[in-house]
């Protein structure tokens, strides 16, 4: 026979809405109380009907999260499981699970968002990306359903909660980096020009230089997917080109393997021929060979304060706007020098 919430609050010696309470974490037990019923409903074998819940609370309990398009970057980039996992942990804190968006394009997503909300499968629903036109985006915005973005809006900052890292600031940082090591011809590899990250990486990048006084050379900018065959695409392109950078600052680490990939083919070494920085700072990073400077983005943290701020917004529609930056942090390893020129002139 299954286990009831009457059993539960038997043994523990409580009321038995004293422990639905529990199972949905009202501020109004004590923590005492809540370690007694859980260790009860432990040794019981109890787990919640959900479902029940869900039709007397009218919430879903569930939260929905839209993936990008493209499988690819998903399955393949490392940041995808990494802020997932943030995004779970944060979930479970609240008891709530995530539903993952299908669709192979932005249309296909777009009408499973819709009949996923109006089907009222989800209490809220969190963005992975941020994107220059968003037409999900619009649409859950014109809605006033809850939602969150992970990166910064393109428009309606003010009125949107997202959790971001300060894109701009940290891709001026290293492109200052590369420049006190004495590199001047600096490239730049990065996302789709849709993706606000790019953007924003991209003038951080162009920022730098400008109060470098270096000129902007267009042929070193190269935009493809975040992806290991978009960083070797993009080396040969410089390459055929003619336009061969001292060092490049690369939007994501899994494109700079790529990068690494395409330049040992060719012989050209890192960091004694050309320096790179990438962004994200996964294992790839710390594995490469040489092991890449990288911009630890705390991704995880991304995903976690993602959910928690989305379920803040569902149990408090009052709940108002936030930016949260989440921060950063440049981790040196072996991926830069001096440019050759430079080692030469050394006394």
């Amino acid at each position: 026979m299954a286990v009831t919430i009457k059993d539960v609050a038997k043994i523990a010696n409580v009321a038995p809405s004293t422990v639905s309470r529990v199972i949905a974490n009202s501020p109004r037990i004590s923590e005492k109380t809540k370690e007694k019923v859980r260790e009860v409903m432990h040794q019981l074998g109890y787990h919640p009907n959900f479902i029940a819940r869900s039709l007397a609370s009218q919430s879903t309990q569930a939260i929905g999260l839209i993936m990008p398009s493209s499988t690819d970057i998903v399955f393949q980039n490392p940041f995808f499981p990494i802020v997932l996992g943030g995004l779970s942990e944060g979930a479970q804190a609240k008891q709530y699970v995530l539903h993952m968006t299908t669709g192979k394009t932005d249309h296909e997503i777009y009408e499973g968002v819709v009949s996923m909300i109006q089907g009222g499968r989800v209490d809220g629903m969190i963005l992975l990306s941020s994107k220059v036109e968003d037409k999900v985006l619009s649409y859950l915005h014109e809605q006033d359903f809850p939602f969150v973005v992970i990166g910064k809006p393109f428009k309606d900052t003010e009125s949107i909660t997202h959790v971001d890292n300060d894109n701009f600031k940290a891709a001026r940082e290293v492109t200052n980096y590369l420049i006190s090591l004495g590199h001047e011809k600096i490239g730049f590899i990065g996302g789709d020009l849709n993706l606000v990250v790019t953007v924003d990486r991209l003038l951080g990048y162009e920022k730098a230089l400008e109060e470098a006084g270096i000129p902007l050379t267009s042929e070193y900018i190269i935009h493809n997917q975040f992806l290991r065959e978009g960083g070797r695409e993009a080396v040969q392109i410089l390459l055929s080109s003619g336009a061969m950078p001292t060092a490049l600052v690369v939007a994501d680490d899994l494109m700079a393997l790529g990068v690494l990939n395409a330049l040992d083919e060719v012989g050209i070494s890192v960091p004694e021929d050309l320096s790179i920085v990438s962004f994200n700072n996964v294992m790839i990073a710390e594995m490469a060979k040489p092991p890449l400077t990288s911009v630890d983005i705390n991704i995880f943290n991304l995903g976690f304060e993602a959910a928690k701020s989305l379920i803040q917004k569902i149990e408090n529609p009052n709940e108002p706007a936030k930016r949260i930056i989440i921060p950063y942090e440049i981790v040196e390893r072996l991926s830069c020098s001096e440019p050759k020129a430079k080692k030469g002139s050394t006394p």
